[in-house]
């Protein structure tokens, strides 16, 4: 890991997003409540605070980050749902990583409670797929008050 023992404590926030592309049917399910394992989208926000949560379990250098607010929202497109996390706390290092990881869980818990949807009969996703996942900005603030 790196050492932070000498930097500063601020306040830091990050937002990261992600998309995954589904049939519509299948987003049409998802939007009327109607999938078999139960309501996607607040399973898939659960799924991603409990990522955040734990990202320094899942990723050996992250550093244990002192959580001060998780967010999740959700864009339903015609084909797609794009997952946003927002996260903040007050530290020495960022919380970019817990935002990434948030995004990819809430994606990937999506997929899972639709696969049956989403197989041909084949068994494979052609037309399902996780993409465009970035940081979409992160920011520090010093907590110090200007004299």
């Amino acid at each position: 890991m790196i050492d932070i023992t000498n930097k500063n404590i601020v306040l830091r926030e990050a937002r990261a997003s992600g998309k995954i592309k589904l049939k519509k049917e299948t987003v049409e399910l998802i939007k009327n409540k109607n999938v078999k394992k139960g309501d996607t989208i607040e399973t898939a926000k659960i799924a991603g605070t409990m990522a955040v949560k734990n990202t320094w379990n899942n990723i050996p250098y992250c550093h244990q980050v002192p959580l001060s607010s998780i967010d999740f929202n959700f864009e339903i497109n015609e084909d797609n749902i794009v997952a946003y996390c927002y996260v903040k706390a007050i530290y020495k290092t960022g919380v970019e990583m817990e935002t990434i990881n948030g995004v990819l869980t809430s994606l990937l818990t999506i997929w899972d409670m639709v696969k049956y949807l989403e197989k041909d009969e084949t068994g494979n996703y052609p037309e399902t797929g996780i993409s465009d996942v970035r940081v979409l900005y992160k920011r520090k603030v010093s907590l110090n008050a200007p004299s």
